[in-house]
């Protein structure tokens, strides 16, 4: 059975595709098995082969569980927009059926490790009265938050937490994403979080220029995780 783990951010932009896909490799590394899933994007080019999301495809490619497109990302909208506000106008609701189904197909694979990607930060309106943070709660999936490194987000970080732990699910761990090479403090940010935060540190991203979007092995220490 595979061990599954739900990542989020402590915003929308932090860079959780990013460091999902660097986990997933980590695993693939050390010959396991794993893939990612989508479970609901909004943004999706309208291509000849259906609706893509670039997010999606990033996971797809850094797992290594052979699985269709629409496996790891089974509810998909056009419009670059929240994904609630999408449904609404396209008259085609995100059911949380299809989100489950989507995982146990994922979990029944041969992976080892599924790893779920959220998408904006931890309450994301699925309509005007859920969340998908209500679904993590009720799959009781453990939670790797991404902390995007700029000006307020250390109340960001710790709000995120509060709001995880308030819901009675385990933080298997905390990644701190470098979003701009020139933060000022950077490092007294860091070692506050890495005070005040008691979960498991990971380790830290480096700010990344768009075509090294791929160089991240070796930065995050995945064995909390194993």
């Amino acid at each position: 059975m595979a061990r599954t783990f739900f990542i989020t951010g402590t915003d929308t932009d932090v860079g959780k595709t990013l460091v999902a896909c660097a986990l997933l490799r980590e695993w693939t590394v050390m010959g396991y098995r794993a893939v990612g899933y989508k479970p609901v994007s909004a943004g999706c080019a309208n291509t000849l082969q259906g609706l893509r999301n670039l997010d999606a495809m990033l996971l797809q490619e850094a797992g290594n569980v052979d699985l269709p497109y629409e496996a790891i990302n089974p509810i998909a909208y056009e419009p670059p927009i929240a994904p609630h506000i999408a449904a609404e106008e396209s008259g085609r609701p995100i059911e949380t059926d299809v989100i489950t189904q989507g995982l146990r197909r994922l979990e029944a694979s041969e992976a080892d490790f599924v790893l779920v990607e959220g998408a904006g930060g931890w309450h994301l309106p699925l309509d005007r009265q859920h969340l998908l943070s209500h679904w993590v709660r009720q799959q009781n999936l453990p939670v790797i938050l991404v902390v995007g490194a700029k000006l307020g987000c250390l109340n960001h970080a710790l709000l995120t937490f509060d709001a995880i732990r308030r819901e009675g699910l385990p933080v298997a761990g905390w990644i701190m994403n470098r979003l701009h090479p020139d933060m000022s403090h950077y490092q007294q940010n860091l070692d506050t979080l890495r005070g005040l935060l008691p979960a498991p540190f990971l380790g830290e991203m480096p700010w990344l220029s768009e075509n090294q979007r791929e160089m991240t092995q070796g930065f995050l220490d995945i064995s909390p995780l194993l």
